[in-house]
């Protein structure tokens, strides 16, 4: 027989650390938002839908969908100042022919993850195709990304997807995010990598 007051600790203590990797994880966030917006191209964070992180999470009851009740998975975008601006509250990004943005992803579960991964680099060639009317602005493709990551990033290393939707390209690194543990860790596995991917025009 199951102990009850066993599984009522077990689950109060599962929720507090996972609590506690979302909120460590958010505090990283905030900390490539404050050291980039010092870079010379004075990094702003996007706001796709506010000031968050991109996900795909669900709240249906369907079994496919139940897993998707805890984020496991987000992202965020970083954009230079002179190219976005905010309209109630959330960020305006052109789809500019040489749009590139700052982008960072971060994995913490998944069948396919041994530990919670942190991912930085750039995406270009970025366009729309004529059937994703609904697309205005690069922050409706950060959620399209989401949606269809494991067709997107099935090489990091060398990004180029399209579909009937949108094109991109793109290179990211990653890193193991539990050694991710102070200020000069920030810099020098996601800050340094990153930066070097999106000023590298070759």
């Amino acid at each position: 027989m199951t102990d009850k007051s066993n599984v009522i600790e077990q689950t109060k203590a599962a929720f507090d650390f996972i609590e506690r990797l979302y909120v460590e994880t958010s505090y990283l966030i905030k900390q490539l938002e404050g050291v980039l917006a010092k870079e010379p191209e004075a990094f702003n964070i996007g706001r796709p839908g506010g000031y968050g992180v991109t996900t795909s999470r669900s709240a249906g009851l369907d079994s496919d969908n139940v897993r998707l009740w805890l984020m496991t998975k987000f992202s965020v975008f970083f954009i230079p100042k002179a190219a976005t601006h905010l309209e109630r509250g959330q960020s305006v990004t052109k789809l500019e022919p040489n749009l590139r943005v700052l982008y960072f992803r971060f994995l913490l579960h998944g069948k396919d993850i041994v530990e919670p991964t942190a991912y930085g680099g750039v995406l270009f060639n970025i366009a729309k195709k004529s059937a994703a009317k609904w697309i205005t602005k690069f922050e409706h493709i950060m959620g399209y990304i989401e949606y269809n990551d494991g067709k997107v990033f099935r090489s990091l290393e060398e990004i180029d997807y399209q579909d009937s939707y949108i094109n991109l390209r793109g290179r990211l690194v990653s890193t193991n995010l539990f050694d991710i543990n102070d200020s000069e860790a920030i810099t020098d596995k996601l800050i340094r990598p990153g930066l070097s991917l999106y000023r590298n025009r070759t």
